[in-house]
């Protein structure tokens, strides 16, 4: 029996790029589970909890078993990463975001890299085990060489390989947050059961550095379902910071929840949107 999740962040409302995700994940068939990513401190808000369920209830789609919610979980992502930090394949980085920044508009900084792995290697010493770091990175180069370059398979069957290039030295903890995005998602979704990773295309490339992650961590690898995304007419593509039309407005406008669902399940998207690859 075929799970898969929807797992929103309750940082604003659901807008209608949400809708399909969760209309795609439901129409897998099998158990649908909702996971909530609450693990920004600065931008998780409680109230969007509970408007998640009300948008949820309104299109019509129930969610099975209980609500799992990220911040009560921080054990688990610990245990994670202390296995890397043992197996020698994470280490601690002082570099504020500012440094980062700053060394990649150096003359020997490489801009196409999100990190330049200055404190990849740095000798031990009392003073730096003492102090706190800004974060905990994975090492790719020795990731990589310990199990390869792991790739993934889409829904449709298709085989992806992972390029060395797509991975870098990924945050996987922040002192301001107990787990980064791509650790929690692959524990959470191992210890759920989740064997189809319903979302949408611009997640295509944390796939890499994720499949990566279930590889040194001996968890089984689920397959891949990323589905185009819903973008206004002139291209824009929805977000929340941009104000994106929520499904509250389109409840208050009178639209039916359940109807919508069936249309996005056609693939049958309100007039002024459409769907693109990302």
């Amino acid at each position: 029996m075929t799970t898969s999740r929807f797992a929103p962040s309750p940082t604003g409302r659901l807008h209608l790029g949400h809708a399909y995700s969760a209309v795609l994940g439901r129409a897998a068939g099998g158990r649908w589970l909702l996971r909530i990513e609450d693990l920004d401190p600065g931008r998780s808000r409680p109230e969007f909890v509970d408007a998640i369920l009300e948008d949820l209830a309104w299109l019509g789609l129930p969610h099975d078993g209980e609500v799992l919610v990220q911040s009560d979980r921080t054990q688990l992502y610990a245990t994670a990463l202390q296995r890397l930090v043992d197996l020698a394949l994470a280490y601690p980085c002082f570099c504020t975001r500012a440094d980062i920044a700053a060394s990649l508009t150096a003359p020997h900084g490489d801009a196409a890299t999100a990190y330049p792995g200055t404190c990849r290697g740095l000798p031990d010493d009392p003073a730096r085990r003492a102090a706190t770091p800004h974060s905990w990175r994975l090492d790719s180069a020795a990731a990589i060489a310990r199990v390869g370059l792991p790739g993934w398979r889409e829904a449709d069957g298709v085989r992806f390989a992972s390029r060395e290039q797509d991975i870098g030295d990924a945050v996987l903890a922040r002192k301001d947050a107990p787990s980064s995005y791509h650790l929690a998602c692959v524990v959470d979704d191992a210890d759920s059961g989740v064997d189809l990773v319903a979302r949408g295309a611009d997640l295509r490339p944390s796939t890499p550095i994720q499949r990566l992650l279930q590889r040194l961590l001996d968890l089984p690898e689920p397959t891949y379902l990323h589905h185009p995304l819903v973008v206004h007419e002139d291209g824009r593509r929805l977000a929340k910071r941009d104000q994106a039309p929520t499904l509250a407005a389109l409840r208050d406008a009178g639209v039916d929840g359940q109807k919508l669902r069936d249309a996005l399940g056609n693939g049958r998207l309100p007039y002024g949107f459409r769907l693109v690859d990302a």
